[in-house]
């Protein structure tokens, strides 16, 4: 007999379901998030699953990698594009998690990619960079700000690299409360540098680009941070069928309900990873400075429309490009991609 596994997973809790070729409950229990206890219940129906889904929440590592340890083939559902119908009047976890293993009996379960779990954390170190390098602008911003507002005058984030503790010391007059601020600031923006460094030399010791991607180096815009970025965000690219579908994934296109001509709605302009939507559109901020032809077409677009709109018509052009470069491993040809 054929059966199809499904967990619903919470913070703290699960609900695990067993369901066979008829849709039949044949297990169904809340189970605290412990795995030895979760592949204990399920150790009976092993040799019969025919797969179990697991939801595609934040903290699904552990369970995932658990089960798959295990032998089991393990299905991450895609939430975002999973529906049911909308004039059940009552649904709970058991009736969610049924309805995956149901999905999955239908052989309809919209899925999501599992990312290797060795490549996963020097994943997670990037991302962390990115995230100290958003606090050390903040706190660069913070010391401008303070400046301009207590003195009328403007400091550049240059000069604000520069400054050393008796220079902050001196950056307001007449304030201690002010003096204090400053130096807190300035602090935990020489804090951001020291870690960022500490995490650059970390990942570049950890990881070395693929040779498909290391021709992304050949794309104007992209240098070292940014080939990383889009390697490790991208993973596997034959997980994507079409350049559209990597576009897509990008966040590199609109969401727009067209009927007749009109726009009725939108989707989920979320949906995608936003690593890769930023590396794109940071791509591109440096492209049109290094690139005449790409510059010319940023120009055209800006005429049109505005700058926001033009940088993002660029990122889509260089992830379209960039999705050849490494299935095809070919240098970027910017009369191809901008022709």
């Amino acid at each position: 007999m054929k059966l199809y596994g499904a967990i619903d997973l919470h913070s703290n809790n699960n609900v695990t379901v067993v369901t066979d070729e008829q849709d039949h409950v044949v297990y169904e229990k809340r189970l605290p998030n412990d795995l030895a206890l979760i592949t204990q219940q399920l150790a009976s129906y092993r040799d019969s699953l025919q797969g179990i889904v697991v939801e595609s929440t934040y903290n699904w590592y552990w369970l995932v990698d658990g089960l798959m340890d295990q032998g089991h083939k393990i299905h991450l559902a895609n939430t975002a594009a999973i529906q049911q119908y909308e004039g059940l009047k009552y649904t709970d976890d058991p009736s969610d998690a049924r309805w995956l293993a149901h999905l999955l009996r239908l052989g309809i379960l919209p899925q999501g990619y599992i990312y290797p779990k060795e490549h996963r954390p020097v994943r997670d170190l990037l991302r962390k960079r990115g995230q100290m390098v958003r606090q050390r602008t903040m706190n660069s911003l913070s010391i401008q700000n303070l400046f301009s507002r207590n003195t009328g005058g403007s400091m550049s984030a240059n000069r604000v690299k520069r400054l050393d503790s008796q220079e902050i010391d001196e950056l307001v007059p007449n304030a201690e409360i002010r003096h204090w601020r400053s130096r807190l600031t300035w602090a935990m923006l020489q804090c951001a540098d020291g870690q960022i460094d500490l995490l650059e030399k970390t990942i570049v010791g950890r990881v070395k680009l693929k040779p498909e991607f290391e021709l992304l180096k050949t794309t104007p815009g992209i240098g070292h941070t940014l080939s990383l970025t889009i390697m490790l965000e991208t993973g596997d690219i034959s997980r994507f069928p079409t350049v559209g579908d990597y576009a897509s994934y990008c966040r590199c296109v609109g969401s727009k309900k067209i009927s007749n001509g009109k726009k009725k709605g939108q989707g989920n302009t979320k949906n995608g990873n936003k690593y890769l939507a930023w590396a794109y559109v940071e791509a591109a901020n440096f492209a049109i400075r290094f690139s005449a032809k790409i510059k010319s077409f940023y120009q055209r677009k800006k005429s049109k429309t505005n700058g926001i709109v033009a940088i993002k018509a660029v990122a889509h052009k260089l992830c379209r490009a960039c999705y050849y470069i490494v299935k095809d491993q070919v240098a970027f040809d910017v009369s191809k991609a901008f022709a």
